[in-house]
């Protein structure tokens, strides 16, 4: 994870925006999701579903998740097994509330930032879930000069949350990279001229991610400075 990235005065960085997804891209939090979704679901009496069926759906926005889950639901359904999701989200884990990073991913993201990219986060959380998550570690909300979240805007794999981040930061589509985890992500950048990779720390395998139209796909996002420096 030592590549030397170029910096940011000399003009030849690959990408001057680096997006990010945030569960399964940055945040270990897939097997804390799926628990979650499990016991809501047994909770509230509903039909079973698979680790598979729940897990192929993170990355969308929580409230069309759940429809794809379960198609015959409506809104109050919706926001009670929403309600019951967060609850026990938050009582989840190992003393903790939030999900942690994957190993080097912190530091990452600070080398990225010290080498002068411009990064921001794309993700299907909502925004008081990613406030908290940001709270929790420490540090990174310096990190982000911008956010989108799945309540806010448009859900994945519609690019309405790209196209508003590149907006507010002036950034062209084709001086931007997205990273995340699934096909939802790459699908987005696609649509809009966006180049994107694939991290292999989620739930969609390497194939499906880059018939989606991501250029690569990474071990994780520790992969990503030497990634970046190799395209300089």
């Amino acid at each position: 994870m030592s590549a030397e990235i170029t910096g940011a005065d000399s003009g030849t960085k690959p990408y001057d925006l680096l997006i990010f997804d945030w569960d399964g891209t940055l945040a270990d939090s897939i097997g804390q999701i799926v628990r979650s979704m499990q016991i809501a679901i047994a909770e509230l009496g509903w039909e079973p579903r698979t680790d598979l069926e729940i897990g192929q759906l993170i990355g969308l926005g929580l409230s069309d998740g759940l429809r794809k889950l379960y198609p015959d639901i409506g809104q109050r359904e919706v926001n009670e097994l929403l309600g019951c999701f967060r609850q026990q989200w938050m009582t989840l884990g190992t003393g903790q509330a939030e999900a942690p990073f994957f190993a080097g991913a912190e530091a990452v993201l600070q080398q990225l930032f010290d080498a002068g990219y411009v990064l921001a986060v794309a993700t299907g959380k909502s925004r008081p879930g990613l406030n908290r998550a940001l709270g929790w570690h420490r540090g990174m909300h310096s990190l982000f000069m911008a956010t989108r979240t799945a309540d806010e805007t448009a859900d994945k794999p519609n690019p309405l949350m790209l196209e508003e981040l590149l907006v507010e930061l002036e950034v062209p589509a084709g001086r931007a990279l997205m990273i995340g985890d699934t096909e939802y992500d790459a699908a987005m950048a696609t649509a809009i001229g966006m180049d994107s990779i694939g991290v292999a720390t989620g739930v969609h395998e390497a194939g499906r991610i880059q018939r989606a139209g991501a250029l690569a796909v990474l071990g994780s996002v520790r992969d990503l400075p030497q990634w970046l420096a190799a395209r300089a």
